[in-house]
């Protein structure tokens, strides 16, 4: 039962694509730090906790419901952890948009920070792709969602923001796989489940598509003896073409 779970963080991430000359598309991936509390040194999208400013946005806009402040907090936190324009219209000059990026670092409020540089959200520009809750016992729980978009044409070069991460980089999801089953990265099991489910896709449509295609229901992975061998398990209807793992491989946070 859902009211049996311990307490979560609500948090968002967004899984940005960028089109590639010939290939699936790359996706932008953050290293956090080592010395982080929660994934330490592992690759995740960019995103973060919603914020009580996101509400309170949210509620400004008329829309004060959680999905809408976890939109906000999705294209916040790209903007402070990556340096990307995420779901802005219009888009703000260079010039603009860095100083956008320096007043949230400062604490300034985001609408307020939207206002200065002319700018306002464009919420629809992300697709809602799926919703993570695990249940282990962790010291900090996220209930996240995971958002869908397209880098823009004209938006600058990614810069990781060297608080909680450490670099970022752009790959395809099928690199970053093997990236980790090489031992040369690490990530998380909702990273992995949802690359797995990522790297289906040729294009940025075709991902939008599956996700549609799909209903969003909160996963929260459960462990089953299979074979004999305990396995950490997710529901096999959400669109994921990998629905298990042993515990002895699974990296929870």
């Amino acid at each position: 039962m859902t009211d049996a779970l311990p307490p979560a963080i609500p948090a968002a991430t967004l899984v940005i694509f960028r089109d590639t000359p010939a290939g699936p598309p790359e996706l932008l991936m953050v290293e956090r730090a080592k010395a982080m509390a929660f994934a330490g040194g592992a690759l995740v999208f960019p995103g973060g906790r919603v914020d009580p400013g996101d509400h309170a946005l949210a509620a400004m806009l008329g829309r004060p419901d959680d999905e809408t402040a976890a939109r906000i907090a999705a294209i916040r936190e790209t903007i402070e952890e990556a340096g990307l324009p995420i779901g802005l219209s219009p888009m703000p000059s260079i010039q603009a948009f860095e100083r956008l990026r320096a007043a949230l670092h400062a604490g300034t409020a985001f609408g307020e920070a939207l206002a200065d540089a002319a700018t306002s959200l464009d919420l629809d520009a992300l697709e809602y792709f799926a919703r993570w809750r695990p249940a282990h016992a962790h010291a900090r729980i996220f209930d996240t969602r995971f958002y869908l978009a397209r880098l823009p044409a004209d938006a600058p070069a990614a810069r990781v923001d060297e608080t909680e991460n450490v670099r970022l980089f752009w790959a395809t999801a099928a690199h970053i796989l093997a990236e980790t089953d090489a031992g040369r990265a690490t990530i998380i099991f909702p990273t992995r489940r949802n690359l797995e489910r990522l790297a289906q896709f040729t294009d940025f449509d075709a991902a939008v598509a599956n996700a549609r295609a799909h209903p969003i229901r909160t996963v929260t992975p459960w462990t089953e003896i299979r074979d004999g061998v305990e396995h950490l398990c997710i529901p096999d209807d959400l669109g994921y073409p990998i629905t298990s793992e042993p515990m002895s491989d699974a990296v929870r946070g």
